[in-house]
C-alpha cells in the first residue's frame, strides 16, 4: 500500500486529471489531499474519488505535505502535485519494485518529464529541458532529463545504470539536484524521522542527513502540466518560488545560495548572451517552437528573481497572499 499525498489550493481546473491517473494504478493505493483552503470544487472532486482530506491552513505546499504526513500508516508515500498526471497504470509499480530491490535506498522519482505534443508550449519546453525553472537548468542541478545532451543533471552524481532505473550516492554535503517532487516516492520512516518543522522540504531533509544516501531515478517519467500556455501563470510561480525561499528561509535546511556561488552571474551571462542559441541548438536536436520560449522564460526569470531580491533586501518583501490563488 502506498499513500499519495497531494497538496491543494483551488486546484479544481486540473485535479480530477491527476486523481483520474492514480486511480487506474495497479499498485495498491490510496490518497490524502492536504486543503489550503480551496473555494472552488476541489474539495468535491476530492470527494468523488474517496479522498481523505486534510486542512492545511498554512496552505503552502510544504506545509501541506507536512500535515499530511502525520496521516500516514503505510511504508510509502508518493508526493504528487495537483498538476501532475501519471502516465502509464504501472507507473506506481516501477516505482516501488525499484526501492524494493535496493532497502537502503531512501527514495525514487522519474528521471524525465513526459513529453507531449499536444501540450502547451511551457510544458512542453519544461520536458525538453528538463526543468520548470531556467535558472536550475543553466546552473545545472536540474533533476529530468534534457533533450540536448541527454542528461538528467549536470552535477556529478556518482550512480549505477541498471536496465530500468539509475541508483544514486548522495552526499549531503556536497550539491544535490532539486530532487523530491513531481511524482517522487519516500519511505515513510525516512521521512518522519527526518522531518522537524510544520513544513516539508523535500530537499531539506536529504540535506540534514548526517550520512550518505541511496535513491533512484527510475527510467520513466511523469506529466507535469505546469504553466500549460500561460504566461502570466509562469510569472506568478516564478514570483512565488523565490518570495517563499526568502519567507522561509530561516527555517530552511538547505542553503541553495551556496549551491553554487557564481550561479547568478552566470545566469545573467546566459540570458543575455547564449539564451537564443541554446534555443537554436535545441530546436535543431527535437524540432519543437517551445524551444523559443527559453530566452523569454531567461529574461522573466530575471527580472522576476531581481526585484523580488530587491525587496527582500530593502525589507519590503510581503508575504504571498494566497487567498486568491488558483493552480
Amino acid at each position: 500500500m502506498v499513500t499519495f499525498i497531494i497538496p491543494t489550493l483551488n486546484s479544481a481546473k486540473v485535479l480530477k486529471s491527476c486523481l483520474e491517473s492514480i486511480k487506474f494504478q495497479t499498485q495498491k493505493n490510496k490518497i490524502i489531499i492536504a486543503d489550503g483552503g480551496s473555494t472552488d470544487d476541489t474539495l468535491q472532486i476530492a470527494q468523488k474519488y474517496n479522498c481523505q482530506i486534510v486542512k492545511n491552513k498554512l496552505k503552502t505546499g510544504e506545509a501541506g505535505k507536512a500535515i499530511a504526513l502525520g496521516h500516514i500508516t503505510t511504508s510509502y508515500v508518493a508526493f504528487v502535485d495537483s498538476d501532475n498526471i501519471l502516465p502509464t497504470k504501472n507507473w506506481l509499480n516501477q516505482m516501488i519494485i525499484s526501492l524494493q530491490k535496493h532497502p537502503k535506498a531512501i527514495g525514487a522519482e522519474p528521471w524525465a518529464f513526459t513529453y507531449r505534443n499536444s501540450a502547451g508550449f511551457i510544458e512542453r519546453y519544461s520536458a525538453l529541458v528538463g526543468a520548470n525553472d531556467p535558472y536550475a537548468f543553466i546552473l545545472g542541478n536540474f533533476d529530468r532529463l534534457n533533450y540536448l545532451d541527454h542528461q538528467w543533471t549536470h552535477l556529478k552524481i556518482p550512480q549505477k545504470n541498471f536496465k530500468k532505473y539509475l541508483l544514486l550516492t548522495l552526499n549531503p554535503k556536497k550539491p544535490l539536484p532539486t530532487i523530491g517532487a513531481n511524482g517522487t516516492v519516500f519511505k515513510t520512516s525516512f521521512l518522519k524521522k527526518q522531518l522537524k518543522s510544520d513544513y516539508l522540504f523535500d530537499i531539506d531533509l536529504i540535506s540534514s542527513s548526517p550520512k550518505t544516501l541511496y535513491f533512484i531515478k527510475t527510467k520513466n517519467s511523469i506529466i507535469h502540466t505546469f504553466c500549460e500556455s500561460s504566461i502570466s501563470k509562469f510569472i506568478k510561480k516564478q514570483t512565488r518560488r523565490l518570495s517563499d525561499y526568502y519567507q522561509y528561509q530561516s527555517i530552511r535546511q538547505f542553503n541553495w545560495s551556496q549551491q553554487n556561488r557564481l550561479g547568478i552571474t552566470k545566469f545573467i551571462f546566459h540570458t543575455v548572451f547564449i539564451s537564443p542559441f541554446l534555443a537554436l541548438a535545441g530546436f535543431i536536436k527535437k524540432p519543437d517552437p517551445a524551444w523559443f520560449f527559453h530566452p523569454l522564460a531567461c529574461w522573466i526569470s530575471l527580472f522576476v528573481y531581481t526585484q523580488v531580491t530587491i525587496k527582500h533586501s530593502l525589507k519590503i518583501l510581503k508575504p504571498l497572499n494566497r487567498n486568491q490563488w488558483q493552480q
